[in-house]
């Protein structure tokens, strides 16, 4: 069975954008770039809402990251390399290695990958993640050792989760945490 996994950079205070919708201030320095690396080079398929997919898809896949810096392109390669599943209702197509499910069936298709799934679903963007809350196993924030003041947060409000912290790594030279929590059901 897989494992449904939220997972963002977010400010102390719990915001993934600023209040101008800019989140600059979350550029992750090498070894925290090369951890992400890592954890998505393990994801069984990378789960997104438009707007995530948007950001990340224009980046990642265009062949400067490739051709890039060594660990910006080791991020590319694992992000073109893992399956990408959108769930949209404003979008009529998605790129080869990219699937388009409508929103309205996000939580039965969710409920489906999760049943036929042996690894990490990652999800990333909060708007996605307010609509699959009850089937998140795990909330993995990377957290910025910077304040956002408001904006968009990374936890969707009115939502309770009891949560349990399973592991943490703290990254010295930059402030930026990696935490892993169970969701307790």
């Amino acid at each position: 069975m897989g494992t449904l996994s939220y997972g963002m950079n977010t400010s102390v205070d719990g915001y993934v954008e600023d209040a101008t919708g800019r989140f600059d201030w979350a550029a992750p320095d090498e070894e925290v770039h090369r951890f992400a690396n890592q954890q998505t080079e393990q994801a069984a398929a990378l789960l997104f809402g438009r707007g995530m997919f948007e950001t990340m898809e224009e980046f990642w896949s265009s062949p400067e990251r490739a051709d890039g810096g060594e660990v910006e392109a080791e991020f590319a390669r694992a992000y073109v390399a893992t399956p990408r599943i959108v769930f949209s209702d404003t979008l009529a197509s998605v790129p080869d290695g990219c699937r388009l499910v409508r929103s309205a069936d996000a939580a039965t298709e969710v409920k489906r990958l999760k049943d036929e799934t042996d690894g990490v679903l990652s999800v990333a963007g909060p708007g996605l993640v307010a609509a699959l809350a009850d089937q998140i196993d795990e909330i993995v924030p990377f957290v910025v050792p910077a304040v956002a003041g408001g904006g968009k947060p990374f936890l969707p409000l009115g939502h309770r989760f009891d949560l349990t912290l399973v592991e943490h790594r703290v990254f010295a030279a930059s402030g930026w945490a990696f935490l892993r929590y169970r969701v307790n059901r």
